[in-house]
């Protein structure tokens, strides 16, 4: 007979989870404060409970020792909260429209393309604004070959961002006549996005913390990376900081999120101030 497994059993102790959190935190660069203990105990009880464990401990153990990783994606996946929605801050579309794109764009060649990153993606609010941001309202978009890359380290959210189905609350943004052109309505009544605007986002999984998969990510002319190090500390702040500016081509501009600041984190980089908004450039 199989044995039950009592809920006092999966309760994690205070050491547990100061192990946890100090795991985590190493892996991702998120940091869980005691104020966040519900939030973070009920998911990982929720993951204990998925893997027919009898203990956190022995969750642990199998998140520490697994060789491929698998878990630790679901656990993040879990983790982390993605809420956006379209022409979210639109302010900073307009600024890169009209005041960032031409100051990259300056110097490039026939053959040289402007690549942007959104970083974190989430589900591909953030990215689709872009593309549709540049597609009607950029006056450079036939004089460029532009390359859009959004990245995000949750793979469920990447994968609802390339089936770009939404719903009410995410789209309001949107004038009505794009979403007639650019959007299809679901029998459930909700609105994706059609195959033009989809094709021009390439989604990857990254991790910001990861230093060899960010190798990868090189000469970018614009990053977006909106409210993301709000979740990070101070350390980790300067890691990402550091990891955006090696990301970024010289001249690269970087746009934060309304109440986040680089210049109380890192010195790497110029302030710009644009008539729409602040922004920060790689010297």
């Amino acid at each position: 007979m199989q044995e039950t497994v009592q809920e006092s059993d999966l309760l994690i102790k205070d050491g547990e989870f100061a192990r946890f959190r100090d795991f985590f935190y190493r892996k991702t660069g998120i940091y869980f404060e005691d104020s966040k203990r519900y939030f973070v105990d009920k998911r990982l009880i929720t993951r204990v409970k998925i893997l027919n464990y009898k203990t956190f401990r022995e969750y642990f153990t199998h998140l520490r020792f697994e060789t491929d990783g698998k878990e630790l994606e679901q656990l993040i996946n879990a983790m982390t909260v993605n809420e956006t929605y379209f022409y979210r801050e639109s302010y900073q579309f307009d600024c890169l429209v009209n005041s960032a794109l031409s100051m990259v764009g300056k110097g490039k060649t026939a053959n040289e393309s402007i690549k942007i990153w959104s970083l974190p993606s989430s589900t591909g609010e953030e990215a689709y604004s872009i593309a549709l941001y540049l597609m009607e309202n950029w006056p450079g978009i036939n004089d460029y070959d532009i390359e859009l890359f959004a990245s995000d380290i949750d793979t469920s959210v990447l994968e609802k961002a390339r089936r770009a189905v939404y719903g009410k609350r995410s789209v309001e943004g949107i004038p009505l006549t794009l979403k007639k052109k650019y959007f299809t309505e679901l029998s459930d009544g909700r609105l994706q996005a059609d195959n033009a605007l989809r094709d021009c986002v390439e989604f990857t999984n990254v991790n910001i913390m990861d230093s060899q998969a960010m190798r990868y990510y090189r000469n970018f002319d614009v990053v977006f990376c909106r409210n993301m190090l709000i979740y990070f500390d101070d350390k980790s702040r300067r890691l990402a900081a550091e990891a955006i500016y090696d990301a970024l081509a010289p001249g690269g501009i970087l746009f934060l999120g309304h109440s986040e600041s680089m210049s109380r984190i890192s010195s790497l980089f110029k302030v710009i101030r644009f008539p729409e908004t602040i922004a920060y450039q790689k010297a």
